[in-house]
């Protein structure tokens, strides 16, 4: 999802088993728009149509016709995995010692495999992207937060500033981008290129102008936000978690992305309060969310949760790049 420049803003692809990078994708469907076939029902070279959301044969079909690497089902099933989808059966029969345990044990810990993605650039232009191989030992055919839009991710801007306050020229930002962040961006591309897209492809604040999609105000008048969320997808969807949390701010000017996703996806918040007495029994309620906020021109990470840990790495205002998993620092 990006907060500007192309028209569907946000695309998602779910039930696919033969798309080696289903990420990749979502962001063929962003970058192509809503153009079709010569007769509107053609699916060789068209975007999809006007549709942001397809699933299954369609889709993959889709990714072939686009020249994108497609892979058989064994691709996808390791020994790892496969022996942690085991360990989980045993031990989801035993509901309370599983997610009571006072102690996080690594030998016990069942990962989420979800990896999620948030950017701006030097033009004030943010995206997410976020993937995920599903909750352990789901129903088949079930269909979490990850690719619901407004769930499991969202990324929005808007013009706070009054009409005679604002410029049509716009900023740089690049002087405020710290030099390690190009270089940490190249490493963690390197590491886990399969699963974070090639963003050259998104249209910066010039092009915007150029796709006729409407004026672009200076930086400084632009307030965004962008968000990732993990953990039970479930109780995502309910709460539609991560657009209220980006409503919370838009639509109450005194409020910071921080405390926003904190009213949402920290500890006693809406998340927390969703799974009601099944909170602590069945993993319900469960997750975090990170993003960034960009306002007065300046962009600001943010992250909570109210589980255990959220594994998550970033570089802040001094270019220092830092990874974390628990709350406290160390």
């Amino acid at each position: 999802m990006v907060t500007r420049g192309f028209h569907k803003r946000a695309c998602a692809v779910v039930l696919v088993n033969k798309v080696k990078n289903p990420i990749k994708l979502a962001r063929e469907m962003l970058v192509r728009g809503d153009e079709d076939g010569s007769d509107g029902h053609d699916l060789s070279g068209g975007g999809a149509q006007g549709h942001c959301c397809l699933g299954g044969e369609t889709v993959e079909k889709l990714a072939k016709n686009w020249g994108l690497e497609m892979v058989e089902e064994s691709y996808f099933w390791t020994r790892k995995r496969w022996d942690e989808h085991k360990r989980g059966l045993h031990e989801l029969k035993d509901e309370k010692t599983f997610f009571q345990s006072s102690e996080w044990d690594g030998q016990a810990y069942l990962p989420q495999g979800t990896v999620g993605c948030v950017a701006l650039d030097q033009y004030g232009t943010m995206t997410v992207a976020t993937s995920t191989g599903g909750l352990t030992n789901k129903l088949s055919g079930r269909i979490g937060d990850t690719p619901t839009i407004g769930a499991g991710f969202w990324a929005e801007e808007w013009n706070h500033l009054s009409p005679e306050k604002r410029t049509r020229q716009p900023q740089d930002l690049s002087s405020q981008i710290p030099a390690a962040l190009n270089e940490f961006a190249n490493g963690l591309r390197n590491i886990v290129g399969d699963c974070i897209p090639n963003l050259s492809g998104y249209h910066n604040l010039s092009s915007f102008h150029e796709l006729g999609l409407g004026k672009v105000d200076s930086i400084s008048s632009i307030r965004a936000v962008a968000m990732s969320g993990t953990g039970n997808g479930d109780s995502f969807l309910r709460l539609a978690a991560a657009r209220t949390a980006g409503a919370i701010v838009r639509f109450s000017p005194d409020r910071s992305l921080a405390s926003a996703v904190n009213q949402m996806a920290g500890s006693g918040g809406e998340l927390e309060r969703s799974a009601g007495d099944r909170w602590g029994k069945t993993g319900e309620g469960e997750g975090g969310i990170i993003g960034i906020e960009l306002a007065d021109g300046k962009g600001k990470i943010i992250f909570d949760f109210n589980c255990g840990g959220m594994f998550r790495c970033w570089v802040d205002d001094d270019g220092k790049e830092k990874v974390m998993v628990f709350k406290d620092e160390y």
